[in-house]
């Protein structure tokens, strides 16, 4: 049975004012070119910026998980199709499964108290979200710790207990997956804020919040 919770509705932005134009007014194309020139430049250097964020984030969180104890790993995609009984003979190459067919219906957003079916999960994976998993093995203190991570920043998040992990962690996004011997809040944070919404299959962030799916 999942713990009830209530998240508020975010506030909706504020819309910025539009600059006005006299159409009247002659532009200098000297000015044009330059603003041209100078919009090529900006974008540029973002183009340099992302390929350094894509280049070396993914080396800082993959530092950052194995210094808390955690592999990460990346699996091909299995597919994204609804199905109301996995086909015969299919396995998921990952354990937790982070891909591949799934049941029409995804989980909840929540913390659970009882397992959660891989098949609903792997939806909620789709859809961007954060799954943690914990074995049976896992100390108590430890999982009040994930517990009170997960009230930190709960939308698209979702942690149950699954029992055959015994006494590992899976924090689980599409297609990736951290297997963790500890919690460690700051590798946790990083896992999450990397892969969060990243999902082929986006929501809006009013269908992310504790109690919805």
């Amino acid at each position: 049975m999942a713990k009830k919770s209530r998240t508020p509705t975010p506030p909706r932005g504020v819309q910025a004012p539009s600059a006005r134009h006299d159409p009247s007014q002659r532009r200098d194309p000297r000015r044009t070119r330059l603003v041209l020139i100078g919009a090529g430049g900006v974008a540029a250097v973002a183009a340099v910026v992302v390929v350094l964020v894509l280049v070396l984030g993914g080396g800082g969180l993959s530092d950052t998980l194995a210094a808390a104890g955690c592999t990460n790993q990346t699996f091909p995609s299995q597919g994204r199709n609804h199905v109301d009984v996995l086909p015969k003979g299919f396995h998921y190459n990952s354990f937790p499964p982070t891909s591949g067919p799934h049941n029409p219906q995804p989980a909840i957003w929540n913390i659970y108290e009882e397992p959660v079916r891989q098949v609903y999960l792997v939806h909620s994976l789709e859809h961007g979200g954060i799954v943690v998993q914990y074995g049976d093995q896992v100390p108590r203190e430890t999982i009040d710790a994930i517990e009170q991570w997960y009230a930190g920043d709960r939308n698209g998040v979702i942690v149950a207990p699954l029992p055959a992990l015994k006494d590992k962690i899976a924090i689980e996004a599409w297609t990736h997956l951290a297997t963790c011997t500890s919690f460690d809040a700051k590798a946790y944070d990083a896992f999450r804020d990397a892969y969060r919404f990243q999902g082929p299959e986006k929501l809006p962030l009013e269908n992310m919040v504790p109690g919805a799916a």
